[in-house]
């Protein structure tokens, strides 16, 4: 059985998606283009919910949470919750970790049909190898590791709860 290893707490998770929505409010600081966070689900939505809390105090801006689901066995098939306009928005696409970057590819493919204002990437843990071409705009933690090893982010009760490497 593999042992896991902690790489981040619920608090130091919390702390960073403090950190990352900070940069956010800078970045879009008097811009009044709604802001929409595209939540990978499961765990990428409960971080897109987290950001969205934590950046309603800075920003006068609408924010919008839409759910994205991706067919694992069939990556072509994503699908956005509800009926959203994506033009001339600013999209940041929330996952809880990056490994080699697919599902974030195939996660893009839809918003490429659509003008939205600028398409940003979050995630709350970024693996240093990516195989496909993502760069992460606003990361929490990024770690060097073995292409053999695992992060797992644990959500509960919408929050972080940590990520391990296993």
């Amino acid at each position: 059985m593999s042992q896991k290893i902690c790489i981040l707490t619920k608090d130091v998770a919390e702390r960073k998606m403090s950190r990352m929505a900070l940069e956010i409010a800078e970045q879009l600081s008097g811009d009044p283009t709604p802001l929409v966070l595209i939540g990978i689900r499961e765990n990428g939505m409960v971080i897109a919910e987290m950001i969205s809390r934590l950046l309603k105090p800075y920003l006068d801006t609408e924010i919008r949470i839409v759910a994205c689901s991706i067919n694992k066995v069939s990556a072509a098939e994503v699908t956005y919750e509800g009926n959203m306009d994506f033009n001339n928005v600013n999209v940041i696409v929330v996952d809880d970790v990056i490994n080699s970057g697919r599902t974030l590819l195939y996660a893009l493919k839809p918003l490429l049909e659509t003008f939205p204002r600028r398409i940003q990437i979050l995630s709350l843990v970024e693996r240093m190898h990516t195989s496909f071409p993502i760069k992460t705009d606003f990361v929490g933690l990024s770690v060097a590791t073995t292409l053999l090893d695992h992060i797992q982010v644990e959500v509960q009760d919408g929050a972080v709860q940590g990520a391990y490497l296993v």
